[in-house]
């Protein structure tokens, strides 16, 4: 929620669409700390999809998702990206909160060292690794997105 000359506030949910899972990831209300939540299966029907989202959204009270990009190392769009695009299309129609795309270039590689650093197996990192890559992915939003208080 945001007045005049304040900064927007409230969880936002981050989103890695992959073709089988979609990984989420929530904030703080302050917006200042990305953790994994969830990891949704694909159903095959992505309005289907969406309602899942949506349910999540009013669960956590979320006021926005961001959704990672796919970008090369030069930082363009992955051939993936267009899929991407053609589905944020969708979810702004159906979610009640704005969304937004983020590059997420190596959140995913990031995800899996972490993991990995913390001892946990193969066999889990491949169950939880995508909810991880959304976190990575939010985190870099975040920060990016954070307004830096000026003193008086």
């Amino acid at each position: 929620m945001t007045s005049a000359g304040t900064r927007p506030t409230g969880p936002v949910l981050g989103v890695d669409l992959g073709s089988k899972r979609i990984g989420v990831a929530i904030s703080d209300a302050g917006r200042t700390l990305a953790g994994p939540l969830t990891v949704v299966q694909r159903s095959g029907d992505p309005g289907g999809d969406h309602r899942r989202l949506a349910k999540l959204i009013v669960e956590e009270e979320a006021t926005m998702v961001v959704v990672g990009l796919p970008v090369d190392l030069q930082g363009r769009q992955a051939v993936a990206a267009q899929g991407v695009l053609a589905e944020v299309v969708a979810m702004r129609a159906a979610l009640d909160v704005p969304v937004e795309t983020w590059d997420e270039r190596m959140t995913t590689a990031a995800a899996h060292k972490n993991l990995q650093a913390q001892g946990v197996s193969s066999r889990k990192r491949r169950d939880q690794i995508d909810k991880f890559a959304a976190a990575v992915m939010l985190q870099g939003w975040l920060d990016a997105n954070r307004s830096v208080e000026v003193p008086r």
